[in-house]
């Protein structure tokens, strides 16, 4: 299965930098999120990998360019647009026409409708398809050639919620046989449950790298919930030791001190402990924090927008 590696990737519009020296790696038999705000470079990278841009740099799938790549289709799936294909020919015969491009089998083309569940509109025109019924067809032909590396972007889009839970399923497993996956997708909630790696970029840049717990464990300390009889006590005592403290609804929120400190000192001042959690970041928060100041297109917080005058009150 084959190794991606993506080494000093650059692209410019009008001396505008848009990806700027990014190099990451994905592994086979992971998922790799690709994430990024709007206007971060996602989708101009994953062209550059795949040699449809010309740029800085170079992507390699098990040390080749996807250039020199024989039969690429059987060695790497792609879907960058919703609707890649010709809208008056049939679903089936779209793929059969990819599938003698590259010498893949025709039998191949009735394999992947089903495994997409578009077996019962083969024969109709894609045009006629909604968005997440032309992602599954793009998915699709993405997989004809049972390649061992996969590149989509955005492939959730249009997908209603039984669809992304089916697609989720589906790329794991594709990664459980040793396949290598890069999913980029604006789906924070659903990227948590479906990567196993990340790659972060803003700006063009590269923010972070790595498995998704690091990414999250290395965000901002969270406070930690206390529940206590003797909760004034110990609340006194943990300002005492320089936490922050506040007081709601009978639970301590407590920040500033680890787990472990906390229940040192209500050890120490006897006080009985009855709830004593750590709260973790979400990868949402994570995401946030780490690219605060990348965002692209930084729309005004609601309340801010400036009196107009003769608004009806």
């Amino acid at each position: 299965m084959a190794l991606i590696k993506a080494e000093g990737l650059g692209k410019s519009y009008g001396g505008r930098p848009v990806v700027t020296d990014l190099s990451f790696e994905v592994h086979p038999g992971s998922v790799t999120g690709f994430l990024g705000p709007n206007g971060a470079g996602k989708s101009t990278t994953m062209r550059l990998m795949l040699g449809l841009d010309s740029g800085a740099g170079s992507t390699t799938f098990d040390g080749k360019p996807f250039t020199a790549l024989e039969q690429p289709m059987t060695r790497v799936g792609s879907l960058l647009e919703a609707k890649p294909f010709h809208p008056t020919r049939t679903a089936r015969n779209h793929l059969r026409m990819l599938a003698a491009a590259n010498r893949v089998p025709a039998t191949r083309v009735d394999e992947v409708l089903a495994l997409v569940g578009l077996t019962e509109v083969a024969r109709a025109k894609p045009k006629s398809f909604s968005l997440g019924m032309g992602q599954r067809l793009g998915l699709a032909a993405s997989l004809l050639g049972d390649p061992d590396t996969l590149i989509l972007d955005e492939p959730a889009n249009g997908l209603d919620p039984q669809g992304i839970q089916w697609m989720r399923e589906l790329l794991k497993h594709l990664a459980s046989q040793g396949r290598s996956v890069l999913v980029s997708s604006h789906l924070l909630s659903e990227m948590a449950l479906l990567a196993d790696e990340l790659v972060v970029i803003g700006r063009g840049r590269l923010i972070a790298s790595g498995p998704v717990g690091d990414f999250v464990g290395s965000a901002r300390q969270r406070p930690v919930l206390v529940r206590s009889p003797q909760g004034d006590v110990l609340a006194e005592a943990l300002r005492g030791a320089g936490a922050d403290v506040r007081e709601e609804n009978g639970t301590l929120v407590v920040s500033g001190l680890s787990a472990s400190r906390i229940g040192d000192l209500a050890h120490e001042r006897g006080a009985t402990l009855h709830e004593l959690t750590p709260q973790q970041a979400t990868l949402e928060e994570a995401f946030l924090e780490a690219t605060g100041g990348a965002e692209e297109f930084a729309a005004l917080v609601p309340g801010s927008l400036p009196a107009t005058e003769g608004r009806r009150p």
